[in-house]
């Protein structure tokens, strides 16, 4: 703007200059090679010219009058709406517009007079506090006027609108390492390893055809020097719809202290909700940014301020929250849940960097640098310590009946469903690990997560854990119930394998080699019960009759309490459960059969307690579960004399 210290004494060819400048003004504005900027500036100035001839053309004579005639008549405009209820911009368009034009020739004045020197001139003095007290009174009604229009026309944003990535089936285990149902895991093939959602979701957050309205405001606020009292207000309105778009999203301001005091199953839900919030509120942000560049964007640094602003009063308790996760020391039952929230902000922190692009939003780029790096320490950490955890475990009796052991069962669940993040894993266990020294033959059925970080760790994992359940198996006095409860763990653990993508990482050869194992077990436990007993019906021809006979009656003796102990053992898989039943039938049947078949003439009917057949039944009764003796048996016992 010039200097108007000395307009009012400008000659008359000091009158042309202006109007020549307007003229020039008023060529370069119709160029068609300028860009908006420009264009704003040019006419700004041309205003400013406007007001310069006026000025210096009524302030020298009798034409002041007209000048104090246009004001009185704008200031009947301004004061008509501070004793009406309604708002300005609700009774029309045209309303509108008149009153903005009123707020522009005052402020025309406003800019004129107080660049003059007036200290001499009572009139224009009196006219110039009037204007300004007129145009204060202007901008507080506009202040009422944006918080009005912002209130009634603001949309909200729906999170249905949302089409994330499917959410896997919640799984709940114990703290520790009890009993825990077998649970089967769903397919998560349509899960996005990694990388941010590719759609944008930027939607109106106010209604659009309010937009210019808003934008008249702002441009006459700021061309008004009242751009902070336009900011706080702007700020003010969008924080409070934000603030309800966090209670529909149930966001709750919690201190650290109070997440770090929160019982586990109250703080797993709210991490499960902050996880949804996060990614909703982020997609949220987006659309703030426009809304404020809609209005603001032609101010240059204003618009990030506001934004920055106004996000805080969202992302303060939620990277609040997240702070609190990670400084705590979490158990492996957490690990899915520090996952979650490690993913969703390493997910989008190249998002927040292009969000916050600019030096007013540098603080929300800090803070989620910083809390991606500490739930990235805490999740690794927490996976590390699930290992030590399972090797930790230790058992001072036996479990019953040589079934699946709890441990099994949730590791195996555990680590199936640790799949699902393999992305994020193999990108925090990437300069903890090292090549797999052993990989997996027959490399070209397997799949290239056979060899990566994640996979490595897998492997250790069950390691740990087959070492775990030989000392346990130890526990049982029993040698063949020591391989009974071996069988049926590493059977399990084959099973989860083949059965889900823990394939992918552990690869054919694992898998062969276990089925060795659990079948190698299968074998021992045939030896350590059956040798000793099979070995009462040896014949070399020579014996006699009596001793053919009491070793008739020592076999029948050993079957029953073979009978009696192993109905109570346990082999929860139907299929391995029969395999084995006919595979002992096969052994023991068998001999039986060839022993009362080669000596029916020397052994008496009354030692023959057993027909094979009976044999073959009972033996259908063995890893039942529930202990039982012949006597109580559905067969008929049968009398020894």
């Amino acid at each position: 703007m010039g200097d108007f210290s000395s307009v009012l004494h400008l000659c008359e060819g000091d009158q042309h200059v202006i109007a020549a400048t307007q003229h020039l003004v008023k060529a370069l504005g119709s160029s068609k090679i300028l860009n908006d900027d420009l264009r704003k500036i040019l006419s700004q100035l041309d205003s400013h010219l406007s007001s310069m001839n006026i000025i210096t053309t009524e302030s020298r004579g009798p034409g002041f009058r007209e000048v104090e005639e246009q004001f009185r008549c704008s200031e009947e405009k301004i004061m008509g709406w501070e004793s009406r209820q309604s708002f300005i911009w609700d009774c029309g368009p045209l309303e509108a517009s008149q009153y903005l034009k009123s707020v522009h020739d005052i402020q025309t004045l406003v800019e004129g007079f107080r660049s003059l020197s007036v200290n001499e001139d009572r009139k224009h003095k009196e006219l110039v506090n009037r204007a300004e007290s007129l145009l204060q009174i202007a901008m507080s009604k506009l202040e009422e006027e944006l918080i009005h229009i912002l209130v009634k026309h603001k949309q909200y944003f729906e999170p249905e609108y949302m089409s994330f990535r499917s959410w896997r089936r919640d799984v709940v285990y114990d703290e520790s390492f009890v009993s825990v149902e077998d649970i089967a895991f769903e397919e998560e093939s349509q899960r996005n390893f990694c990388g941010s959602e590719s759609e944008e979701y930027i939607l109106d957050l106010v209604d659009p055809h309010v937009i210019p309205h808003l934008k008249s405001i702002a441009d006459i606020m700021f061309a008004s020097n009242y751009h902070q009292e336009f900011c706080q207000a702007f700020i003010s309105a969008r924080r409070d719809a934000l603030e309800e778009y966090l209670i529909i999203l149930k966001v709750e301001k919690l201190s650290i202290e109070d997440v770090l005091k929160m019982q586990w199953d109250s703080l797993s839900s709210k991490i499960k909700n902050w996880v949804r919030a996060m990614k909703i509120i982020i997609r949220y942000l987006a659309s703030e940014k426009r809304l404020c560049d809609q209005i603001s964007g032609d101010f240059g640094f204003v618009s990030p301020l506001c934004f920055a602003d106004i996000s805080k009063v969202s992302l303060l308790p939620l990277l609040s929250f997240g702070e609190a996760i990670a400084m705590e020391t979490h158990g492996p039952e957490k690990l899915f849940c520090l996952l979650d929230m490690y993913e969703v902000v390493a997910d989008n922190l190249l998002y927040i960097d292009t969000l916050f692009s600019e030096e007013a939003g540098a603080w929300v780029r800090i803070e989620f640098h910083e809390l991606h790096r500490g739930l990235a320490d805490t999740a690794r950490a927490t996976f590390m310590a699930f290992g030590n955890a399972i090797a930790a475990n230790g058992s001072t009796s036996p479990f019953p009946k040589g079934a699946i052991h709890p441990l099994t069962k949730y590791v195996m669940n555990h680590i199936s469903t640790l799949t699902i993040y393999c992305n994020a894993l193999n990108v925090l266990l990437k300069d903890h690990d090292t090549a797999d020294s052993n990989p997996p033959e027959n490399g070209h059925s397997s799949s290239s997560l056979t060899y990566g970080h994640l996979a490595c760790r897998l492997r250790s994992i069950t390691s740990t854990l087959e070492f775990n359940l030989d000392c346990k198996s130890k526990l049982y006095k029993d040698a063949a119930l020591q391989h009974i409860f071996l069988m049926n763990n590493f059977h399990y653990m084959v099973e989860k394998v083949k059965g889900s993508e823990l394939r992918l990482f552990f690869g054919d050869d694992w898998i062969r080699k276990h089925i060795v194992k659990f079948q190698q077990h299968a074998t021992s436990y045939q030896r350590a019960t059956w040798s000793l007993v099979l070995s009462l019906l040896r014949d070399d021809g020579s014996a006699s009759k009596a001793s053919l006979n009491e070793k008739c009656r020592g076999f029948c003796i050993a079957f029953e309490e073979v009978y009696k102990s192993q109905t109570g053992w346990s082999i929860p898989d139907s299929q391995l459960r029969e395999d084995l039943q006919i595979s002992t039938s096969q052994k023991v049947v068998q001999a039986y059969r060839n022993f009362t078949g080669r000596n029916s003439s020397s052994i008496g009917d009354k030692y023959i307690k057993y027909t094979a057949d009976d044999l073959q039944n009972y033996i259908l009764d063995f890893f039942d579960g529930s202990p039982r003796s012949l006597q109580n048996s559905r067969w008929k016992e049968p009398a020894w004399f």
